[in-house]
């Protein structure tokens, strides 16, 4: 398992497998690694040939008063956990090398109007540029991202279909704590008290994805979900919504494929979930 830096020597160590015709998996991650991450390098794993593991933190999908600083790092651990897994190799690029003086952007419309993508102006722009990027630099044949980032995953597909990118997109279910929560890297931000806290998300989850399959109205699960958050003296709902799981439209009643995401404060701490209702 090797780690590199350059995207010239990247594409050069590629070609030799294109030519072959080597299947080439992708996994773009934003590093500190954890076993979510790793469920989808075990999925690129079992279906390619070859697995790169792009282990960069993307500064232009950062805000002003957002987290970029502080975000974890650790390529070391990641190393570890890539090498054991059985990924071939680990793309960890300076922002430099990414990026120059003069920035072109990728963005999309429509998708990133709600959700985090209301809350967070430019957040989507930024994943769509490095991912295109990451797609032009690695030319994978598959690409794997996990349903927890779900708004992201309904751009990244609308994105490859529309820009003719010959990439497929594989979703890969989320991956929980035994106690529930979501795995996440911002999950090592949280003291005893707040992690404890964070648990009222995958509550509201729970049961609002049972409300659903009982049959019960959007408002009628949304309402429920937004009193288990509530009852939370550390939690501060940033959104729960209902929305098409395509569209990422708002939707009044169960009668499509629909995504119930949720945001929610934990302290200082920003964390989502979220469940998908088919018809």
């Amino acid at each position: 398992m090797q780690v590199i830096k350059k995207i010239d020597e990247l594409r050069e160590i590629l070609k030799p497998y294109r030519k072959e015709g080597k299947t080439i998996g992708l996994i773009p991650t934003m590093g500190f690694l954890h076993k979510g991450h790793a469920s989808l390098i075990k999925k690129a794993v079992e279906h390619n040939d070859i697995v790169v593991v792009s282990d960069f933190v993307n500064p232009i999908q950062f805000g002003p008063n957002e987290d970029l600083e502080a975000y974890p790092r650790d390529i070391e651990a990641d190393s570890k956990l890539c090498e054991e897994i059985g990924a071939d190799f680990i793309f960890n690029p300076d922002p430099s090398e990414m990026y120059h003086d003069k920035k072109a952007f990728v963005d999309i419309e429509g998708l990133s109007d709600n959700l985090c993508g209301a809350k967070r102006p430019g957040h989507f722009r930024g994943v769509c540029t490095v991912c295109t990027k990451l797609f032009n630099i690695v030319g994978p044949d598959r690409a794997y991202f996990g349903q927890k980032d779900a708004q992201q995953l309904a751009i990244i597909k609308k994105l490859v279909l529309d820009l003719n990118i010959p990439v497929e997109i594989i979703p890969v279910p989320i991956v929980r704590e035994d106690d529930g929560l979501a795995m996440s890297s911002r999950n090592t931000y949280l003291n005893k008290e707040e992690r404890k806290a964070a648990l009222c998300l995958s509550k509201a989850i729970f049961e609002g994805k049972k409300m659903a399959a009982d049959g019960y109205e959007v408002d009628r699960v949304l309402d429920k979900m937004t009193e288990i958050i509530k009852a939370e003296s550390l939690a501060k709902i940033d959104y729960i919504s209902a929305v098409n799981l395509e569209t990422i439209e708002d939707v009044k009643t169960f009668n499509q494929d629909t995504l119930v995401a949720l945001a929610v404060y934990i302290g200082k701490t920003k964390l989502i979930d979220n469940f998908i209702y088919r018809v």
